[in-house]
């Protein structure tokens, strides 16, 4: 049995408690570790909303939301009810000039804790709350703030985050979570390179013609309509998600995984990344909208229709993007990024295309090897060799594959990602979290793109529910001579 570092008693305080996230990731995630015994009946889970209810009925709904969302875990109910206890509900408007923030002054009432709060809400609000905090004498030197994404929604209001937070917080003190960080797959990408000096050594142009970041999902919208139609997929995947991991994928071995060597790292293949002009927005990037088709042999209508609406949207619901990075490892290297919503599969996986060799002995040459990194529905890894067609007759050589499933190599259950990033948020390991710098680094190489959709007014591609998206996504590759990995698999 593996060992258990259980945690100090803390004060873990969540606004926006009465919201899908809380209810849908960040209860169900302490559930779990609660289950690991990582921490005792000594903490305390502070909620905190505008809603008006006892604690007893949170309480209750909280009791529904686990049995949906942690199933197998609540289905002990014992440990359910000892989970229950440590929950109290405040109802509180964080907002309000006459908001009453006595009962949460009571319920903090020792200082020496380790105290987390995680604001759940919109992010235009995190710089208010923070200001009201420290006006009610709620930041401790040993406080935390965990901010969710998105920061912002460009350069300019993500500076204006920062700094409303950055006023009452030391940057050292401010976690803003990428759920994709919390991820056993993106955290193997350091284990898989750096433990591995056969494949370091392999790491680079020298050995990769190109890389595919690919996060599909086959799902629509769903509830997040009205939030989505704002952001698109671009802000909502791409500037956190998909780049997070890029970094993670390209960068220089750290000096050490502790937060700040970690993320100066990522930060320098974030400010190596090829600046996007108009020209390069037009010739490496591509915007589409799913229309209706079928996925799983069901019906599945278009966007607008996911939307509840008649009229157009503008919105792009897939991005695929063509980059290099300007450092002396990647810089032959083309990488692309690409996402999307009602797509042909669910999978989030990493491609990295070997070059083929200068000339061959062969008659016949498969196709040159690669390896491939999933990340999701399942973890595991795909290294695709040449070998010699044990069939009879000639010397013919083929491609075979060979497979890990990191669930049945470990025979471990995954945690939820939430479960690592909360309790290294209490723990105070910044590693897998998000430092400022990153954050506008990012924003700032996003920015062009949408200035150059909106200026342009790029148009969207039209792509049929169930595909891998628009038709023209194929030719990004084929400029550099390549397939998309599931053109390969055809």
């Amino acid at each position: 049995m593996a060992h258990i570092n259980q945690i100090d008693p803390f004060d873990f305080v969540i606004f926006g408690a009465t919201g899908d996230l809380t209810m849908r990731k960040l209860l169900p995630a302490f559930l779990r570790r609660f289950h690991a015994q990582e921490f005792t009946e000594e903490a305390r889970l502070v909620c905190v909303a505008r809603t008006a209810l006892t604690p007893e009925k949170f309480r209750q709904q909280t009791r529904n939301a686990l049995k949906e969302f942690a199933a197998e875990t609540a289905k002990d109910t014992a440990l359910l009810d000892r989970f229950l206890e440590l929950i109290t509900y405040i109802p509180l408007d964080a907002l309000a000039p006459d908001g009453d923030w006595g009962p949460l002054q009571t319920e903090l009432s020792e200082p020496s804790r380790t105290r987390v709060y995680y604001l759940a809400t919109a992010p235009a609000l995190y710089g208010p709350i923070c200001a009201a905090l420290s006006r009610s004498a709620l930041i401790t030197p040993q406080t935390r703030v965990v901010l969710e994404k998105p920061i912002g929604v460009d350069l300019k209001s993500a500076t204006e985050i920062n700094d409303g937070v950055g006023q009452f917080f030391p940057e050292d003190a401010i976690y803003r979570i990428d759920h994709y960080l919390g991820k056993e797959g993106v955290q193997n990408l350091l284990a898989l390179r750096f433990a591995n000096p056969i494949l370091e050594k392999l790491w680079s142009s020298d050995a990769i013609a190109h890389v595919e970041i690919t996060a599909a999902e086959t799902v629509g919208v769903g509830t997040r309509g009205s939030y989505y139609d704002e952001s698109g997929a671009l802000r909502d995947m791409v500037q956190n998600h998909l780049l997070q991991v890029l970094c993670m994928l390209a960068m220089d071995a750290p000096a050490s995984l502790s937060g700040d060597d970690l993320r100066n790292e990522k930060l320098k293949v974030l400010n190596a990344l090829r600046p996007m002009t108009p020209d390069m927005v037009r010739q490496n990037v591509i915007r589409g909208q799913y229309s209706a088709g079928r996925i799983d042999d069901q019906k599945v209508g278009s966007y607008t229709d996911d939307l509840g609406r008649d009229r157009a949207s503008n919105t792009e619901t897939f991005v695929a993007i063509r980059t290099k990075i300007r450092t002396a490892r990647w810089g032959n290297t083309p990488f692309y990024l690409r996402t999307g919503k009602r797509m042909a599969a669910k999978s989030t996986e990493i491609v990295l295309q070997f070059r083929p060799q200068v000339w061959s002995i062969f008659s016949n040459t498969p196709s040159p090897g690669r390896l491939v990194i999933r990340i999701a529905p399942e973890e595991g890894l795909s290294l695709v060799l040449a070998a010699k067609d044990p069939g009879v007759g000639g010397f013919r050589v083929r491609n075979a594959d060979l497979s890990m499933s990191n669930r049945q190599q470990f025979k471990v259950t995954y945690h939820d990602s939430y479960e690592r990033l909360l309790l290294d948020a209490v723990r105070g390991n910044p590693a897998l979290f998000i430092r400022r710098d990153e954050v506008e680094a990012s924003w700032r190489w996003i920015e062009p793109i949408l200035t150059s959709w909106r200026e342009a007014q790029s148009p969207l591609e039209p792509y049929p529910a169930g595909s891998w998206g628009p038709a023209s996504t194929r030719a990004l590759l084929a400029r550099d001579g390549a397939l998309w990995h599931e053109d390969m698999l055809t």
